[in-house]
Formats: structure tokens, C-alpha cells, sequence
């Protein structure tokens, strides 16, 4: 499916699952109140008519009852989206995952670390931070609100009994779920679902408390009894509509990220055997942890047992995932065996087998609109060719490089790496400035890390960056406000910014401004570009000027603005200031999913204009679309 599309798709979703919510709550109203007109007596048998019931209905009862259920149910839905605020971190750490570190000794976790930075890489997202269930089923889920705070969690029994092949195959899955915009319709789904759940806790707290609920007289405490019964039927018959809910919003989602996974990696066989795998399994994909419940629609396969499977069942059947990827399938699935698990004891520095680096020339430009075209149709459907980019990547750059990238600490030094001057003299000046003001530590590792800049080849700039945010992602709040101060300061030390500069550090503000600025809002406003007119014209203006030193295309500038049914001119360069760019680009990101596609192939035009497209246009070009949310993956040409 369309990146854009499974987007607007999401957002829709999003709609019905609201209207299903406020179902939900009426009907629980209804229900509620049942039990409790029937506990107070209301239903006698003398009243034979239905005249006779409403004859003497208590409307200000029913009222009070219905604000009451309405705002136990908003307020446990509330309490649980705050709860799950932070992400897909919260939502891990929900299931008692841990963050696996990227400097691990375990093979296995050094493994799964490179598979994620394989298909980060391959996709242009930044990198997810990985974490580790201790469970030993087969299965994994990726949780978050947006790309960028995104996490992949897998279980252990994933990374000891699949192959690596089969582990892209699972990691190729939960990405498409992160780019399909599923994630955050997951976390909605657990947030909801709490609320309805909290009527059956009250009910379960109002039945323990029923035996000590007698007056002086000694009469039973039967209509307690019945209101705490009745409420907890209620919590889960609404819990179980829920689980219809969830169901019918999760299967045929699974079935989609199943192909994209297929169409990824290029190798039908990877998720197949993982599959088949699980079917093969005694454990299978279950899970233990006592959370599974309400992740079970977000995991790569079913998760807890279900009473009526075939209602409840958040995933279709092993058998008719498996059949349709591989239609000749015999029906017989895999006994899964330890892989690896004699090589646990490798050295931190062992690095975990990788694909061979692939023949293909990797060409950091936009040769005419038609290969922009492309580009934009790879956004959040990487191809296999992208994933051969990632190998080679992993492969080219020195060890220590990559692994700083992943770390905390050493994350900030990457940064401050690629902003180090090629001039000696000005590099010595950013070093001893990050002698003064970067945290202790820091500034020696970029000073180590400055002797790579030699094979720090162009095209694999952004993708650096984009694996150093899962480590930045830990900053403090004091850390990542010195952090964005020395990066103006590298900046600027040679007086000047460079488009990569500005690049760098707008994907770097804008990829962790869910932790650090989280009052931004980043949801869709404008439906037309007209509402956006000046910020379009000031982005293709720039795009203009980022290549063209002639007034030659001016007519077919204007062209372009009229395909977005814009009217303007041409910008002059002194009326333009990173300032308004950085303003223009905060508000196009605000445009409707669908609207973007269209924005970004103008933006193409006006840079294949001349026929002529430079490195810094090409890196430009993808870094606008990571800061609209577009995640491109890496520009490759034919060999």
C-alpha cells in the first residue's frame, strides 16, 4: 500500500474507532443502569406493562448513573493514555521489556541490533530503540506515536530460534506497522479498552466489599451483591465488544504488513519460516507477562488464547498467513532449534554474519524527475535494494563508528563528527570549544572519531544521523539543551551554514521534539495548498536557489506553482531566511497525508529543472521529506 494512503488510511481508522468508543459507552450506559434500577428494585413483578416501568422511571437517576458510567470510563481511558505518553518506551517497559544496549555481548541482541539498523538505514526512519522480552515465545511488536519515537520489542525465544533471515522477515513486518501508521491506533485501542475494563475492577472492589456491607439489623447485603455482579459483567461483556473491536481493526492489517515484509526483503521464505516456526513450536508465539492482554492486537502473532478464537482471534490463522505468502505450502511447519547459541560468548567487537556488500553503485543525486518519481514511491515502502544499501553501509564504515552512533553517550560525538570543517584550523576551533562545553567525555571521542572522516562518504551522511537518534532519544533534559547549543555553535564556527548543516540539525530537533518540545502540534490541518501558499512558494524558492544560478527555468518555476494551483513568483534570495524556512517547513508539515506526495514531486521539478541536480540538492531533498514526515529511503541509481 502507499505510504500516504496507509496514512490517511490510519487517520480514518482513527475515526471509527472513536465512533466504535462512544458505541461502546452508550451501550455500557444502558447496561449499567439496568443493574442498578434492578438493584434499587425497580423491576418487580406487579409491573406487567412497560407503561407501568416508565409511569414511575426515575429519569434524575438514570441521568446520575449515566454521568457516573461516562466518567469512570473517560477517566480510566484518560489515565491510561497518560500512562502510555511516552511512546513506544512506556508500552515496552508495560511488558517488562528491557532496552537492549548497543554495545551488548550477547550475540543474539548484537544480531537483532543489526537487522533494526539494517532496515532504519534501508527506510530512512531513524533508528528504533530495540528492546528484549524475556519470554520464549516467538513474537515481537513495534509501539509508538510517530517514526520517531518508535520501538521494536522482540522476545528472546525470536532472536534464539529464527535464523536471520527469518528474523528480517519479523523485523520487516513491525516496520511496515510503523510506517502504515498502525502503531498509533494500537496505543488508542489500549487506552480505550482500559477505560471500558475499569466498570468490572469497580464491580470486582463492590462484590469484596459486599459481606461487610450489613445494617444493625442484620438484612443482607443482596442488592450490593447484584450491582457488583452485574457491574462486572458489564466491564467484560465490554471488554469482550473491545476484543471484537480490536480484532476486526488488527487482522486484515497483518495481512498487509505480511506482504510489505515480503516486497522488503525480497525473500517470501524469511517470514514464512518464521511462521511456520511458531506453529512448530510447543511454546508458539504466546507470551507471559501479565500486560499481553492489551498489546495481543499490536504483536507479530497471537499472544494469548482466546475463548471463541475465531471472534476474538486479533490475527488470522498461521495457516492462511503462511498460504498466503507461500500458496504451495505442504502444511508442515517447523520444529524450531537454538541458532547460534554456542557463539553467545563472542566478543563485544564480533560483529554478527551480514549479507555480502552489494555490486551496486550508489549514486547520491536525482538524475531527472523520473528517478525522483521512484524515490518518492519508495517512501515507506523500501525495496530490497535499499536493504543491500544498509549492508554495504554497515559494512563500509569503520566498527567504532557505527557502534558510537547507537550509544548515548557517544551518539552526541557522531553528531558533532559530521559537523567537524574539513579546515584544519577551523576543526581545532571546534574541538576545543567542545573542550569547554560539551559533557566530559564527549569532545575526546569526536576527536577520535574525526580521524574517519576520510571515508565518510556523502550518501551515507543522513543515515548516520538517522542511527545516532536512538541514542540521543536518552538524553536529559539538561544534556539535550547543551547538546543543540554546541551544534549552532559547530555551525557557526566558520561563519556560515551550509544547507547539510541546516539539515542536520532540523532532522535532529525535529526527530526528538516528541521528548523535548512535545507541545507542538504535529496533526493534519490543511487540506489544500492554498492554505500553505506562502510556505510553498518559499520552499520551492529555496529548493530554486539551492541549484540554479540563472533565471533560465524562471517560466517553468512558475509551472510548477500552477500544477499546485498556486499563484506567486519566484522568491528573492534576500527576502529568504533559515528562520522562514524552518517556520514554512513546520507548517507544510501540517498538510493532510495525501497532500504531501503531491508537494514533494513539485519540490523534485523545481530541482530537475535544469537537468542538472548536485549532491547538496539530492540531500536536501531527502532531508525536507524526513522533516515531513516522509521517510525516504537512501537515493540509489543502476549499476
Amino acid at each position: 500500500m502507499n505510504f500516504f494512503a496507509a496514512q490517511d488510511r490510519a487517520r480514518k481508522n482513527t475515526l471509527w474507532l472513536v465512533v466504535f468508543f462512544l458505541l461502546a459507552i452508550a451501550s455500557l450506559v444502558i447496561m449499567t443502569n439496568v443493574v442498578v434500577l434492578a438493584a434499587m428494585g425497580f423491576f418487580k413483578p406487579e409491573y406487567l406493562e412497560a407503561s407501568d416501568y416508565f409511569a414511575q422511571f426515575d429519569w434524575s437517576m438514570f441521568a446520575l448513573v449515566s454521568i457516573g458510567v461516562i466518567a469512570v470510563i473517560l477517566t480510566g481511558t484518560v489515565y491510561k493514555m497518560l500512562q502510555l505518553s511516552q511512546g513506544g518506551v512506556a508500552v515496552a517497559e508495560m511488558v517488562g521489556a528491557r532496552l537492549a544496549p548497543p554495545d551488548t555481548t550477547d550475540y543474539d541482541e548484537k544480531k537483532l541490533i543489526n537487522v533494526v539498523s539494517e532496515m532504519a538505514i534501508a527506510s530512512g526512519v531513524p533508528t528504533p530503540p530495540v528492546y528484549v522480552m524475556e519470554e520464549q515465545g516467538i513474537n515481537a511488536f513495534a509501539a509508538g506515536y510517530y517514526q520517531r519515537d518508535a520501538v521494536v520489542a522482540v522476545t528472546r525465544g525470536t532472536m534464539e530460534l529464527l535464523n536471520r533471515d527469518e528474523l528480517q522477515g519479523v523485523i520487516a513486518h513491525e516496520f511496515s506497522h510503523i510506517f502504515n501508521g498502525d502503531m498509533r491506533l494500537n496505543i488508542r485501542l489500549m487506552g480505550i479498552l482500559h477505560g471500558i475494563l475499569v466498570i468490572g475492577i469497580i464491580g470486582y472492589y463492590i462484590l469484596r466489599l459486599a459481606p461487610r456491607s450489613r445494617n444493625s439489623k442484620g438484612n443482607g447485603a443482596l442488592p450490593i451483591v447484584v450491582a457488583g455482579i452485574g457491574l462486572m459483567v458489564i466491564g467484560y461483556a465490554g471488554t469482550f465488544f473491545g476484543n471484537l473491536i480490536k480484532a476486526a481493526v488488527s487482522r486484515q492489517r497483518e495481512y498487509l504488513a505480511d506482504a510489505s515484509a515480503v516486497q522488503f526483503t525480497r525473500n517470501p521464505s524469511g517470514i514464512a519460516n518464521a511462521l511456520k516456526k511458531i506453529g512448530g513450536s510447543v511454546v508458539g508465539s504466546r507470551l507471559q507477562t501479565p500486560a499481553a492482554e492489551e498489546v495481543s492486537h499490536a504483536l507479530f502473532s497471537e499472544g494469548v488464547s482466546h475463548f471463541m478464537s475465531f471472534l476474538m482471534a486479533t490475527h488470522p490463522p498461521l495457516e492462511k498467513r503462511i498460504r498466503s505468502i507461500e500458496p504451495s505450502w505442504d502444511g508442515e511447519y517447523i520444529a524450531p532449534e537454538k541458532t547460534q547459541a554456542s557463539r553467545r560468548q563472542q566478543s563485544r567487537h564480533s560483529k554478527p554474519e551480514a549479507e555480502p556488500a552489494f555490486n551496486q553503485k550508489t549514486l547520491f543525486t536525482i538524475a531527472s524527475v523520473l528517478a525522483a518519481q521512484d524515490a518518492i514511491d519508495s517512501i515507506g515502502q523500501p525495496q530490497q535494494q535499499h536493504l543491500e544499501f544498509a549492508r554495504q553501509m554497515l559494512s563500509v564504515l569503520p566498527g567504532e563508528l557505527i557502534e558510537a552512533a547507537g550509544n548515548t553517550f557517544s551518539a552526541r560525538a557522531v553528531i558533532y563528527f559530521l559537523l567537524l570543517s574539513k579546515d584544519a584550523r577551523i576543526q581545532q576551533h571546534q574541538i576545543d570549544y567542545l573542550m569547554q562545553h560539551a559533557d566530559d567525555g564527549v569532545a575526546a571521542v569526536t576527536l577520535r572519531l574525526s580521524s574517519f572522516q576520510s571515508v565518510m562518504r556523502d550518501e551515507y551522511r543522513l543515515s548516520l544521523v538517522n542511527l545516532a537518534l536512538a541514542g540521543l532519544q536518552h538524553l536529559t533534559p539538561d544534556q539535550y539543551q547543551r547538546f543543540v547549543s554546541n551544534i549552532d555553535a559547530l555551525i557557526k564556527a566558520d561563519n556560515k551554514i551550509e544547507l547539510f548543516e541546516w539539515a542536520l540539525q532540523k532532522i535532529v530537533r525535529h526527530a526528538l521534539a516528541h521528548k523535548f518540545a512535545p507541545k507542538q502540534n504535529t496533526r493534519p490541518r490543511y487540506k489544500s495548498f492554498s492554505a500553505v501558499s506562502d510556505a510553498c512558494i518559499l520552499l520551492l524558492s529555496v529548493l530554486w536557489y539551492a541549484g540554479h544560478n540563472d533565471d533560465a527555468h524562471r517560466e517553468a518555476f512558475q509551472q510548477v506553482l500552477g500544477e499546485l494551483g498556486l499563484q506567486g513568483e519566484l522568491l528573492d534570495r534576500s527576502a529568504i531566511s533559515l528562520q522562514q524556512f524552518d517556520a514554512a517547513l513546520d507548517t507544510l508539515n501540517a498538510l493532510y497525508p495525501l497532500k504531501k506526495p503531491e508537494l514533494l514531486k513539485a519540490c523534485a521539478k523545481v530541482i530537475a529543472l535544469d537537468a542538472r541536480v548536485t549532491a547538496i540538492e539530492s540531500e536536501l531533498f531527502r532531508a525536507i521529506a524526513e522533516i515531513l514526515d516522509c521517510p525516504m529511503p537512501p537515493l540509489l541509481a543502476d549499476a
